[in-house]
């Protein structure tokens, strides 16, 4: 079976969170690898444009009752009419969970890549960062500067 990536990010992105997730889903592609997201704008069109630009396969999970808004790039749409609960599919679905940028749904998803355990979860670019009671970085987030260092922090590829 593929490795499967859920990446995930704001529906709405600036150009250097769309240029990294371009790059993440090019590379992911490149590795054979699955990638999962929600399926619309921003972060999540950029990253399977890049994965599509490869012939990658690209698994929008959908938050709608039908695939109304999916984005042109996705190889398979998943309706779920769930709303915003389908971030918990998104992130269940990967062996590894990527985040890109920051939003409140991303930090969701963040929040329930870290609740599951058992997988790697990145922080790629300017996002969220964790920190606890003393200010200190919460354990468990790997952090990269670069797509590559994102994909290499997995530990899914040798």
């Amino acid at each position: 079976m593929a490795v499967q990536v859920a990446v995930c990010g704001p529906a709405q992105c600036g150009e250097s969170e769309r240029a990294l997730a371009y790059e993440v889903g090019r590379l992911l592609a490149e590795r054979g690898a699955v990638v999962i997201c929600g399926g619309h704008g921003g972060v999540m069109a950029a990253v399977a444009a890049g994965a599509r630009s490869r012939e990658g396969v690209v698994v929008g999970v959908l938050p709608g009752a039908d695939r109304t808004g999916a984005g042109p790039d996705l190889s398979v749409a998943i309706a779920t009419g769930l709303g915003q609960a389908r971030n918990s599919v998104i992130v269940h679905s990967g062996d590894a969970v990527v985040v890109i940028g920051g939003s409140w749904g991303t930090l969701s998803e963040l929040a329930l890549a870290m609740r599951r355990g058992g997988v790697p979860v990145v922080q790629l670019g300017d996002g969220w960062r964790l920190v606890d009671a003393d200010g200190r970085e919460v354990r468990g987030v790997r952090y990269a500067r670069t797509p590559a260092e994102a994909l290499d922090a997995t530990g899914l590829w040798p």
